[in-house]
């Protein structure tokens, strides 16, 4: 028997907002401003760290960084206090799993929707499970906090599944973690399973990484930043500053990989609209247009128009 290796080779995806909240909420428990814990993020008021919202990996550093330097290495503590659904979707596809060693499948299938920095992988080695977090690619300043904090995150996880846990044990070097268990936990059942529940779960988790998956790299940063300005139009300067560049050193990297700016602006209006809509039908046009940025309600139709005609997907700025 093999494992499956993990959907994401690296740490760079974006992730939900969820995961700056949990340590937004950690800090605030050690007495910390939300202001100090988010300061440099971009982000400011409650709503934009809903769990809806969705972040660059750049931000949850940030974040990351702003704890460590007042709190120093609690990555570990942080990581203890993570469970199932404090992951949304991607948790409840993990408890409703039939056994185990489904619910690693499962987590290692979507781990793009966990907030891991420190990618896990797991392995058979010989009757023993090993999953394994390697943080010698993460930035240095961080890497232990990272590191500590997944570790612990998925020993949480993985003991929650069943009642007296797996009996894992976990070391750290800081740079890398390692989780042992004896393999015939695998084929624990797990107490919440449920097949209607775990193909609910998977669609959602599969509606989501599609969406992920089709913008990588640059391009898919730029997409999560837009989606973050769009209610006062995202405009392009405000985008390039948050990622530190220039507006024309911005459209350069987004040539070098295809896009433009307006196409991605576009993709995310769409996108959006058409998530609004379906979830309200009686959305007034004119809410609808300010949610999405626009002056007015015929800004909108008149951008919808182009969507739908598709002369909106060649453009590259």
């Amino acid at each position: 028997m093999s494992l499956p290796d993990p959907a994401a080779r690296d740490w760079g995806f974006s992730r939900s907002a969820a995961g700056i909240a949990v340590l937004v909420r950690y800090g605030r428990l050690r007495g910390l401003d939300q202001r100090l814990v988010l300061s440099g993020t971009g982000l400011a008021a409650p709503e934009m760290v809903g769990p809806h919202r969705e972040v660059t990996a750049a931000q949850e550093l940030r974040v990351v960084r702003n704890l460590r330097s007042v709190l120093g290495e609690v990555g570990l503590s942080v990581g203890e206090t993570y469970r199932p659904e404090t992951f949304g979707a991607f948790g409840y596809a993990m408890v409703a799993s039939r056994t185990v060693l489904e619910a690693i499948e499962t987590a290692l299938r979507f781990i793009d929707l966990s907030y891991a920095f420190a990618i896990p992988r797991a392995d058979l080695d010989g009757e023993v499970v090993v999953v394994s977090l390697d943080g010698t690619e993460l930035p240095t300043d961080v890497r232990r906090f990272l590191v500590e904090r997944d570790a612990a995150a998925v020993r949480a996880v993985l003991e929650g599944l069943v009642p007296g846990g797996v009996g894992s044990t976990l070391t750290n070097t800081g740079a890398r973690a390692e989780l042992r268990f004896d393999a015939t936990e695998l084929g624990r059942p797990l107490p919440e399973r449920s097949d209607q529940a775990l193909a609910v779960a998977v669609a959602m988790c599969r509606d989501v990484v599609d969406v992920r998956r089709s913008r990588v790299g640059f391009a898919q940063d730029v997409r999560v930043l837009i989606t973050q300005r769009l209610r006062d139009g995202a405009p392009m300067p405000d985008v390039a500053a948050a990622l530190g560049y220039t507006e024309r050193t911005l459209r350069r990297r987004l040539r070098e990989e295809g896009t433009g700016y307006q196409e991605l602006l576009d993709e995310v209006r769409a996108s959006m609209a058409a998530a609004l809509a379906g979830g309200r039908a009686t959305m007034l046009v004119a809410e609808l247009a300010t949610r999405l940025g626009y002056s007015s309600a015929a800004a909108y139709l008149h951008a919808r128009r182009r969507w739908t005609s598709g002369s909106g997907r060649q453009r590259v700025d």
